[in-house]
């Protein structure tokens, strides 16, 4: 009998966003409530679909937190499945061993969670079935777990769970590292896997796939997100189908403002860039990363006015797409070659000169990196913010302060007298 289940992973209910909430707390908080409503649309996809069965894999929840109202939600939006007959079969990852919520609060019956210390078989007979599975015990397993799963199943349709890196994904922490190999050997017919957050059909052969999470959370997270459905007919599986369910995207737009000499000039080329963001964010909230880059005299111009910089790009976004906001402004654009050179006469080279010993001269970096530490523990808020991206902040900050002297000492821009 031909049916259909779904394959989903990496939900993180409850993800707080820190890094988007150290910029704009209003909108982090409409990225955590995107994470819901994006697994109630999966549910809702699932009863629509009539799927037989659901299978998460990994990382239902987001850590190691107390917020009982997350776990609340989940138990009522698996109970709708439940209520409608069909089954959920549940592995807990890396950040489900974290978390006190999945130790304390009862769900449905009819969700069958994989035990920890052993890979365990729950069959279904009706549809001649077998789900092999096996939750993680901590945070951090480093161990094979595949080389632990039973033998196939002769006679039923045999699916393997397992929240894993494979051999490793620089994105990623390595948990529970395996090879393909390793999973195919098994005679499987689907492994349905978690832990990485991009979709990826890794083989058909047998099929082993990673669904990618419900919604991405940092701008490392770009474009659609969702689930899979998977289709089942009485030769095995027949398709793999992607279901799209976020509720709040990420991107990221470069633009390359090489050649240009005027703020006017760069602002027509961003507001040209951003033309494509309505079909990026398809009717969704959406967090755009600008990033400049190129050669261009008009960069230290740039540097100097980025707080207004930042501004006008905000306002260029909402021209195009109303709910676009500015998730970060990157300048990555430099001065051209000639205009950093001789011409700017001795004393500019001599800053020059100061500057580069300065950005190599590891008691100055160790000072700058206390003081942006001191930041981030002076606001818990930017702790983990300031931390994942210190020795970026503080090459970025040396750089711009090398351009703003050398461009002040050159008269290219001029000197601060009162507000700007």
């Amino acid at each position: 009998m031909p049916f259909t289940f779904l394959h989903a992973a990496d939900l993180h209910l409850g993800s707080p966003f820190k890094g988007l909430a150290a910029r704009d707390e209003a909108l982090a908080r409409r990225f955590s409530e995107a994470s819901r409503k994006a697994f109630s649309e999966l549910i809702e996809r699932a009863i629509a679909e009539n799927v037989a069965f659901v299978l998460i894999a990994g990382d239902v929840y987001d850590g190691e937190w107390k917020d009982m109202s997350i776990g609340h939600f989940f138990n009522r939006e698996v109970a709708k499945l439940a209520r409608v007959g069909i089954p959920v079969f549940l592995i807990k990852g890396n950040h489900d061993a974290a978390s006190e919520v999945t130790k304390t609060l009862p769900l449905p019956e009819s969700v069958h969670v994989f035990p920890e210390n052993r890979a365990e078989t729950r069959y279904i007979e009706s549809l001649r079935v077998a789900i092999h599975g096996r939750s993680f015990a901590s945070r951090s397993v480093t161990e094979n777990l595949s080389r632990s799963y039973p033998p196939v199943e002769p006679g039923f349709l045999n699916i393997g769970m397992l929240h894993t890196s494979l051999a490793g994904n620089p994105a990623h922490e390595t948990y529970a590292p395996c090879s393909i190999d390793d999973l195919a050997r098994h005679g499987y017919d689907y492994w349905a896997l978690g832990h990485i957050h991009q979709f990826e059909i890794v083989a058909t052969e047998p099929h082993i796939v990673y669904p990618g999470n419900l919604q991405g959370r940092s701008v490392r997270e770009c474009g659609p997100k969702g689930a899979v459905f998977v289709d089942v007919s009485e030769a095995g599986i027949t398709g793999v189908r992607r279901v799209i369910v976020d509720q709040a995207r990420f991107a990221e737009i470069t633009v390359d403002i090489t050649d240009l000499a005027s703020e006017t000039d760069v602002t027509n080329q961003l507001r040209d860039s951003f033309v494509q963001l309505s079909d990026l964010a398809e009717n969704r909230l959406i967090a755009v990363r600008v990033r400049l880059k190129g050669s261009a005299p008009v960069h230290p111009s740039l540097i100097a006015r980025r707080a207004q910089l930042t501004e006008d790009v905000q306002s260029l976004l909402h021209h195009v797409y109303e709910d676009a906001w500015l998730e970060k402004l990157v300048i990555d654009s430099r001065e051209p070659d000639e205009l950093i050179g001789p011409d700017f006469g001795a004393s500019s080279l001599d800053i020059a000169a100061l500057f580069a010993e300065l950005e190599h001269d590891p008691e100055m970096r160790k000072v700058g990196e206390q003081l942006l530490q001191d930041i981030g523990n002076a606001w818990p808020s930017l702790q983990e913010f300031v931390a994942a991206g210190l020795t970026e902040e503080l090459n970025q900050l040396l750089d711009e302060a090398r351009t703003l002297v050398l461009a002040r000492g050159s008269g290219a821009i001029a000197p601060v007298t009162g507000r700007e």
